[in-house]
């Protein structure tokens, strides 16, 4: 894991609010796929880039936003890397990448952040919460 701060280059950039809702993963997804159709050499970051920010919208849905509060995605791409960033308002705590059986029916998430992220990471937010993000390479 690493810091917060993004890199400085040329990008494309999105950011929206999302409701404490099962709904948002899907609209994170459709708000990347918009994104990267709009960015030059974008579609190389759309098979991981789905991935992660449904998993990141997800545990953020379940387990970051208490009731009645909103997530926020922001999205950054350029030519290097595709930056997800899940914005939430419970804690500091980050997410524990934990072992898991074959018999378990959750927890896999961060495995596949761990495996399919370039970096990953998670920071204070200003104010409540936290930011957890993800790099991806092309």
């Amino acid at each position: 894991m690493s810091s917060c701060n993004s890199s400085p280059s040329p990008s494309s950039s999105l950011s929206a609010w999302l409701p404490r809702s099962r709904r948002s993963p899907g609209e994170a997804r459709r708000l990347l796929e918009k994104l990267l159709a709009d960015a030059p050499g974008g579609e190389r970051f759309a098979g991981a880039g789905q991935l992660l920010v449904s998993e990141l919208v997800t545990n953020a849905v379940l387990h970051g936003t208490p009731m009645g509060r909103r997530v926020q995605l922001v999205l950054d791409v350029d030519r290097r890397r595709l930056r997800i960033e899940v914005h939430d308002a419970r804690g500091e705590r980050g997410p524990v990448l934990r072992a898991v059986s074959g018999e378990d029916e959750s927890g896999r998430g961060l495995v596949l952040v761990k495996l399919l992220a370039q970096r990953w990471g998670c920071c204070p937010r200003d104010g409540l919460g936290k930011i957890v993000w993800v790099e991806v390479a092309p």
